[in-house]
């Protein structure tokens, strides 16, 4: 059964609410930039009526007992599954990623449910000891209140389950802003979600702009904290509005994959291209720059090359494609921006390099490998959100560690070595939240905490697995005299 959109996406207090409701804005696939239906472009007044239901359904859903909370997430996560084809089909639709990584998507966000319901029942408090023998203490969790949560387009049913699924398990009631590009998708997974008969009220969708909708629910005095995964300069903002709210931000990232002279090559090779070709490279913790040691620098690029040929670009519909197009406009001219500054910095165009021809659409870009990038490039500095891959040749373990620290994000990095020890102080010493020894800068799981170094502009806290339950909770301290 597929999904059909036209302005219904807003979804209040149990509600789909109705074109007649506001304005609305034609969805374009980014596959070939045709119409594939409309979304509400919804107003301040929409987004407080949001935050009306959601206040008004929280605290009887904050009361519900963890199990009955934990069954409902699986009710939720079965409708998932039931309509995981059609769901995948219009996140590849709409969103523009390979039908292949869209069903992964899907199957994930099932699982995500299902994680969430297993954790709730073990979040548990503690006993602790006290001086005054007359006194015992214990801590609990609570519902943090209503949650505010924006989600963005590159994995746009993934990233807000980790949201949705431990914010309901742990009683919260939310109010969720997708990103308009991505809308449609949000629509249908809130539509599945809505099968499982949740109480009304307790998820809310509002589609339209983050600085209207999104702002509203953020600053709000209705909402109580606030979850986000997107860019920094966005983030900054969110942080501003919501000051004095629970924050849980997961911002951008530029992480360095460090290839050292005693890597395994092929494993090197083969987790590198899958980190900047996989979405397009349209991933915050893909392999946006790789530092790769001059011992084997000239190996590693002819082998890179080889893997940007394999690469199959095309509609990604079409199952033998493992690379759609950029999702916007606004990501391909950005990703066009970054490659022209490092040509002209010195870097040379060993594969790629430039905007794909022939193709449905003017969003498709050619997956890249650049030799010799430069420090001071763009590619180096700022978050690309492309199928590029910057090569920068480094002399020592000293200088990687220099040139990992080059920027100011710090969310994910990966380094090859075959030496425990070296392993081990990369670990140590680069600043990053996450580091991914012999693997992929893109390695992930459900249940694994995710976030940035302190620090660093890429983020506060930490999502996955209990992690998001204990941050979307509040810690209740209770203090009992006795005797």
């Amino acid at each position: 059964m597929s999904f059909t959109f036209d302005g219904r996406t807003d979804f209040i207090a149990g509600q789909w609410q109705g074109e007649a409701s506001g304005a609305t804005k034609e969805a374009l696939s980014p596959i070939d930039r045709r119409p594939i239906g409309r979304i509400a472009w919804s107003s301040r007044e929409t987004a407080r009526q949001a935050i009306a239901a959601a206040r008004n359904a929280q605290a009887a859903w904050g009361r519900t007992s963890l199990w009955d909370r934990a069954a409902l997430l699986r009710r939720m996560a079965d409708r998932i599954e039931k309509r995981a084809e059609p769901l995948a089909a219009l996140l590849t639709l709409e969103q523009g990623k390979p039908v292949a990584e869209a069903r992964f998507e899907i199957g994930k966000a099932a699982d995500g449910f299902n994680l969430a319901a297993d954790l709730v029942k073990y979040l548990e408090g503690r006993t602790i000891p006290t001086e005054d023998p007359s006194k015992r203490v214990i801590t609990f969790y609570r519902p943090r209140g209503v949650y505010a949560v924006i989600t963005p387009w590159n994995f746009p049913v993934n990233i807000p389950v980790e949201y949705l699924a431990p914010g309901l398990a742990a009683g919260n009631a939310i109010i969720w802003n997708p990103a308009p590009t991505t809308a449609l998708i949000a629509a249908a997974l809130t539509e599945v979600i809505a099968e499982a008969d949740p109480p009304a009220g307790i998820l809310n969708l509002v589609t339209g702009a983050g600085p209207e909708v999104g702002d509203e629910i953020v600053s709000n005095p209705g909402t109580d904290a606030v979850g986000f995964t997107g860019s920094v300069p966005t983030g900054r903002k969110i942080a501003a509005r919501a000051a004095g709210k629970a924050q849980l931000l997961e911002l951008g990232g530029n992480g360095p994959v460090i290839v050292l002279d005693d890597a395994d090559l092929d494993k090197a090779v083969r987790a590198t291209a899958s980190g900047c070709f996989v979405n397009a490279g349209q991933v915050c913790s893909s392999s946006e720059r790789v530092l790769v040691h001059t011992a084997i620098y000239d190996a590693f690029a002819e082998r890179m090359v080889e893997e940007a040929g394999k690469v199959v670009l095309g509609d990604p519909r079409r199952e033998n494609v493992t690379m759609g197009p950029l999702n916007n406009p606004a990501v391909a001219a950005k990703v066009a921006e970054h490659v022209d500054d490092a040509l002209k910095r010195g870097a040379q165009a060993l594969a790629g390099g430039r905007p794909a021809q022939g193709l449905p659409s003017d969003l498709y870009f050619q997956p890249t490998v650049l030799g010799n990038v430069g420090r001071d490039s763009l590619l180096n500095q700022e978050e690309t959100f492309g199928p590029v891959a910057p090569l920068i040749r480094v002399e020592s373990d000293e200088e990687a560690l220099a040139a990992a620290h080059d920027n100011r994000f710090g969310l994910v990095a990966s380094v090859f070595t075959r030496d425990i020890d070296r392993a081990f102080r990369f670990v140590e010493e680069v600043q990053a939240g996450i580091v991914n020894v012999n693997d992929t800068s893109n390695y992930w799981e459900l249940h694994i905490p995710f976030g940035g170094a302190s620090g660093k502009e890429s983020g506060i806290g930490r999502i996955g697995g209990r992690y998001s339950l204990e941050a979307m909770s509040d810690l209740r301290t209770a203090t009992f005299t006795i005797g």
